[in-house]
C-alpha cells in the first residue's frame, strides 16, 4: 500500500519532543509578558508546569494542556500513538484525569490520506484506552508533518500535583527508563539494533495512566513528566520551583544499556545540547561518566513520571509502581537548599 512507503521521519528535521524550544530560551521569551491575575488560575504559564489548572468548584478543577511535535516513528498509527501518549502525560502528571481530546495536525499537501488516516486512528486509539474522548480538532497544511492532541483533564484542587511542592526529606521516584532520545536519533542513522526500536516503540506508547493511579493514593508532594528537557531539566525546574536540592544516584537511573553505548560513540540528539546548556550551571556532576551525564540531559518522549513522594510513603508507591510500570525506580532524595548547585549527582 502506498502509506507503507512513506518515510516519516524523513519528512522531519527533528523528532518528537526533541523538536522543543529549549527551557531557558522558552523563559526568555516569555519573559515580560503580562499575567492576568485570577484567583480560580491555580496554575498558569507563568509556573514552569506541564499544564494549567483552573478552580470550577470546591472540588473541581480544570486541567489542560497541548502537546504536538514531528514524526518521532516512519509507521504513521505508531506515530499518532506515540503523540497521544506523550500529549495525555502532563495531565497524569497534574494528578489529573484526562477526558476530552481536540486534534492537532499539520500534514504535507502531498501525504497520502490513508498514512494521514492512520495517524489520526493512533491518537485515537490511544485517547479511548486513556478513558477520553477526541471531540474535534484543527489541521493545517505545512511542508513537515505534525501531531498532537490538546487535552482536558480534570484533579479536585486540594489534590492536584505540581511541579514545584518538593519538600526536603522527600524521595525521588521515576517511572520509564531514560534513553529514548538517543535511541530514535540512532534509528534515525540507521544505527539502532530491532530489540532497541521495540524497546522505544513499547515505552512512547505506554501510558503513565497506571502510574498516576498509583501515585495519588500517597503522600506526593510534587510530580512533573520528564519529556523534551531531560531528566535533569525537569528536575532542575523541580528544584527550582520548590526550592530545593536534589541528590541523584546515577547507577540507580534505568538508563538503557544501548543507549549508554551509543551515547559514547557520540550518538545524541541536538536537543541533549539545548538541555545541558539549560540545567548544567545548577548541576554537580561529581566524577559521572560523560555519556551517562548526556543521557541525563537526553530529551525523552512520552517519558516517565518523576515523583517526589513522602518518605513514608516512599516504599509502599515504589512497590505498587513496580506492580503496574515494572521500571519504576527509586533514584534520589530531596534535601534543603543551601546554596550553590541545585542537583547533584552522585
Amino acid at each position: 500500500m502506498e502509506e507503507q512507503n512513506i518515510k516519516l521521519t524523513k519528512l522531519a528535521k527533528c523528532a518528537g519532543c526533541g523538536a522543543k524550544v529549549g527551557a531557558g530560551v522558552l523563559a526568555q521569551l516569555l519573559e515580560g509578558i503580562r499575567v492576568h491575575r485570577d484567583p480560580n488560575l491555580l496554575v498558569g504559564f507563568d509556573k514552569s508546569d506541564d499544564a494549567s489548572v483552573y478552580r470550577i468548584s470546591d472540588e473541581l478543577a480544570l486541567v489542560q494542556t497541548v502537546d504536538f511535535f514531528p514524526p518521532i516513528a516512519d509507521d504513521p498509527y505508531l506515530f499518532g500513538q506515540i503523540a497521544a501518549t506523550n500529549a495525555l502525560s502532563d495531565v497524569y502528571a497534574m494528578g489529573g484525569e484526562p477526558k476530552l481530546c481536540l486534534n492537532i495536525m499539520a500534514v504535507p499537501e502531498s501525504m497520502p490520506k490513508e498514512a494521514v488516516h492512520q495517524m489520526l486512528r493512533g491518537g485515537y486509539d490511544k485517547v479511548y484506552e486513556a478513558g477520553a474522548l477526541i471531540t474535534g480538532g484543527h489541521s493545517i497544511l505545512d511542508d513537515e508533518p505534525k501531531y498532537g492532541l490538546c487535552v482536558t483533564g480534570f484533579v479536585h484542587p486540594e489534590k492536584m500535583l505540581t511541579n514545584s511542592g518538593a519538600r526536603p526529606g522527600d524521595v525521588l521516584l521515576l517511572t520509564k527508563p531514560i534513553g529514548l532520545g538517543v535511541l530514535t536519533t540512532a534509528q534515525k542513522a540507521d544505527m539502532l539494533s530491532p530489540e532497541g526500536l521495540a524497546l522505544a516503540h513499547r515505552l512512547m506508547t505506554t501510558l503513565n495512566k497506571s502510574a498516576r493511579d498509583a501515585m495519588v493514593k500517597y503522600e506526593v508532594h510534587a510530580c512533573t513528566d520528564v519529556t523534551g528537557f531531560g531528566l535533569l531539566g525537569h528536575g532542575y525546574e523541580m528544584a527550582q520551583g520548590s526550592d530545593v536540592s536534589m541528590t541523584i544516584h546515577v547507577d540507580a537511573v534505568d538508563l538503557i544499556p544501548e543507549a549508554v553505548e551509543l551515547a559514547r560513540i557520540g550518538i545524541l540528539p541536538a536537543g541533549m545540547y539545548r538541555n545541558r546548556t539549560f540545567a548544567e550551571p545548577g548541576v554537580d556532576a561529581g566524577d559521572t561518566e560523560l555519556a551517562r551525564q548526556d543521557l541525563m540531559y537526553d530529551p525523552q518522549t512520552a517519558g516517565g513520571l518523576l515523583i517526589a513522594a513522602a518518605p513514608q510513603d516512599a516504599d509502599a508507591l515504589l512497590e505498587e509502581l513496580r506492580g503496574c510500570v515494572p521500571s519504576a525506580q527509586r533514584i534520589g532524595t530531596v534535601e534543603p537548599y543551601t546554596g550553590g548547585k541545585r542537583i547533584r549527582l552522585r
